[in-house]
């Protein structure tokens, strides 16, 4: 007889639906789940003769949240430091940090540098405990970028691709055509490149502007070659408009972005990722987390500035996605960014963000992010109203459910 865990075909009932999309509750709803994914919902003409019931009591159940900038092999946050690490360790850091996340709720995640087709593929084989993880592999760097996480005193450029770097280098057009084609044969579901200056980086500036346009619009070709697309780190408008102009799809950070930069957005519908969070636990925990001094006081220059460019970007109508690129102990404040952006926007749009948008972000409509026949049942049910109390999402431990990815029940009540 197969266990709880094992069980992918479940009736729920007794369910307050949350349409995302919509910005709807339903009550009293049945959700038909059928190996692993949702067969059909609706009311009490649902049924299935041999399926286990389970009744949520009115419990709110909403599609499995999705965080869209994580980097799950940040095993410190001092990166000059990573490349020498034992990839062992940071393989079991990273075990650790996934089981995390998909116990806090986010049934997906998508890693901006770092993680690989291993994880992955351990992942999918039950080797390890974790969310659906969509990867870049390693970020792509221009010599001294923010993916070359070199100090001064290093003159060495050339780190074994197994080094558990987060970054790799590469210049000039023919280079970065190469690295992205490689990345994309290791099974990259996208590319993550930098296109400006960043916090944790040793050498460069927040407001410098990095590769060429032809070195872009490469990468960018590779990508849309492969039928993936291309991630951009950025902070500044200048940096930002640079990699929308040459068909970058999402945008990392924003801090910096300006009404320009909104117009390019809507005109490419490309996606903001902003990642508050990252800012107050590096401004607050950054130095105990092995942060150097000097890299450190670069999170002033965009620390203010993020809940200001989210704002700009929302009125604007931006396609905004839930991130948080939170690195080594810091990961812990996973959740903190829900109540950053409430500060800004309300609990619906919030929602969205790390459901419906992030889900249409990593091309997965109708299958992520939704509750509707034919989408994966990752799922999560909470006591209380997210669209009116959303600090229910944030404390799990208290207001959690129901847990599922995939149609296995990792928490939740006992089948009837």
């Amino acid at each position: 007889m197969s266990t709880r865990a094992d069980r992918r075909t479940w009736l729920l009932v007794n369910a307050t639906v949350l349409d995302p999309v919509a910005g709807t509750l339903t009550p009293d709803r049945r959700v038909l789940v059928v190996d692993g994914l949702i067969a059909e919902v609706g009311g009490a003409e649902v049924r299935h003769g041999q399926a286990p019931v389970v009744d949520l009591e009115g419990a709110t159940l909403m599609p499995g949240l999705i965080d869209g900038h994580v980097h799950v092999t940040a095993a410190t946050a001092d990166l000059s430091a990573l490349p020498d690490l034992s990839h062992y360790y940071v393989g079991a850091h990273a075990s650790r940090a996934l089981h995390d996340m998909l116990t806090r709720g986010f049934t997906t995640v998508r890693d901006c540098g770092g993680a690989d087709h291993g994880l992955a593929d351990a992942i999918a084989d039950g080797l390890v405990t974790g969310p659906r993880l969509f990867f870049a592999g390693k970020a792509l760097s221009q010599t001294g970028g923010h993916g070359d996480v070199r100090r001064p005193g290093r003159n060495v450029r050339t780190v074994p691709y197994c080094c558990p770097d987060f970054g790799r280098v590469c210049d000039g057009v023919a280079e970065c055509r190469r690295a992205a084609r490689d990345e994309l044969r290791k099974g990259a579901h996208h590319i993550k490149i930098m296109l400006g200056g960043g916090v944790t980086s040793p050498t460069d500036r927040i407001d410098a502007t990095q590769f060429a346009l032809d070195e872009i619009t490469a990468i960018v070709a590779e990508a849309r070659a492969a039928g993936r697309y291309v991630a951009g780190h950025a902070y500044t408008a200048e940096a930002i408009n640079r990699g929308l102009q040459c068909g970058v799809r999402s945008i990392e950070h924003g801090n910096l972005l300006d009404d320009s930069s909104v117009a390019l957005f809507r005109a490419t519908g490309a996606y903001l990722v902003p990642t508050l969070v990252t800012y107050q636990a590096i401004a607050r925990d950054g130095r105990a987390a092995g942060i150097p001094e000097h890299v450190h006081r670069k999170v002033y220059d965009v620390l203010d500035a993020g809940l200001g460019a989210l704002e700009t970007a929302h009125r604007g109508g931006v396609n905004i996605v839930f991130g948080t690129d939170l690195l080594g102990g810091m990961q812990r404040h996973q959740l903190d960014e829900f109540q950053l952006r409430r500060e800004v926007l309300s609990p619906l749009d919030i929602i969205r963000s790390a459901t419906s948008t992030a889900a249409a972000m990593l091309g997965a409509e109708g299958t992520l992010g939704v509750i509707a026949p034919g989408a994966h049942a990752d799922l999560i049910a909470t006591d209380g109203n997210p669209l009116e109390r959303l600090g229910v999402l944030a404390e799990p431990a208290k207001y959690r459910r129901l847990l599922m990815l995939a149609g296995r029940l990792l928490a939740g009540p006992q089948a009837g």
